[in-house]
């Protein structure tokens, strides 16, 4: 059997109404589950690492099942009747463990599943059959960016097993700015400097595979506390990133760029050599 090489990528997955409305991330997300159906270019599983599944150590979620977690309140009700129950991978889970224990890193390997909107929104317009295995890996908040890098790292003899590694989380993630006008704000607002400033900056580093400047962000990132007073939306681009790393510091792509609100970035980066893959897609 073939096996598929897909480049780890981060996707920000924003607000769970994009599962109602889409927007231009979305639309995004939905073209390339096409493009991998069209190119016969399907992972066998999913690894993701989601700003929503934070734990004290690493843990795999090797349930056989998955199904949607409603992690939010407040927000329309259709989104409550919204189902995504894909397939867990239990074997995968070992053999991740396996990886990461080889590593020096500790994990652990429970039966629970389900997904956090940050993985079952974006996978249900990529994957929308949800036929593909998914393998959660939760996280601790509180590592720093080059312990998440090495974290990727672990993982990266996945590439060439078919798995595709995703990190999930958020370009820019400043809610309290993003609602500053109240809660019905326009999502079509024009991009704030701030906002245009941060993103760019991510792009051209990952672009030059700048890693001092990319793990050292918070310091040179123009508007970088403004953009994150709290850094674990923007964390899982490391496990992407460092998943990349096989061959030397991996190129970050910015495969897709776009925004709700002014504020919240919704940009995707691939990662590594094989990015070129979804440079098509831009």
């Amino acid at each position: 059997m073939d096996i598929t090489t897909l480049p780890p990528v981060f996707l920000s997955h924003g607000s769970p109404m994009t599962a109602l409305e889409p927007r231009e991330a979305g639309l995004w997300w939905r073209r390339l589950g096409e493009h991998l159906a069209a190119t016969g270019r399907r992972p066998r599983a999913v690894l993701v690492a989601s700003a929503h599944s934070l734990t004290r150590e690493p843990v795999l979620l090797a349930a056989p099942r998955h199904e949607a977690v409603h992690d939010f309140g407040g927000f329309d009700e259709r989104l409550y009747a919204m189902r995504y129950d894909a397939p867990g991978a239990p074997a995968l889970a070992e053999r991740v463990a396996t990886l990461l224990r080889d590593a020096g890193l500790p994990v652990h390997v429970v039966p629970q599943g389900g997904l956090d909107h940050g993985i079952w929104v974006p996978l249900r317009e990529i994957f929308p059959a949800a036929d593909v295995p998914v393998l959660p890996l939760a996280w601790p908040p509180g590592w720093s960016p080059a312990q998440l890098f090495q974290l990727g790292q672990a993982l990266a003899p996945l590439v060439a097993e078919g798995v595709w590694v995703v990190g999930s989380g958020s370009i820019t993630h400043n809610l309290r700015r993003v609602f500053a006008g109240g809660l019905h704000g326009r999502e079509d607002a024009p991009a704030t400097p701030e906002s245009t400033a941060f993103r760019d900056w991510f792009a051209e580093r990952g672009a030059a595979a700048d890693w001092d400047a990319l793990l050292g962000w918070r310091a040179g990132a123009p508007h970088g506390p403004s953009m994150h007073p709290t850094d674990e939306h923007l964390l899982p681009f490391y496990v992407a990133a460092g998943a990349a790393a096989a061959e030397g510091p991996p190129q970050a792509r910015r495969v897709h760029q776009s925004l709700t609100f002014g504020e919240l970035g919704m940009d995707a980066y691939a990662f590594g050599p094989r990015a070129e893959l979804l440079a098509a897609l831009t």
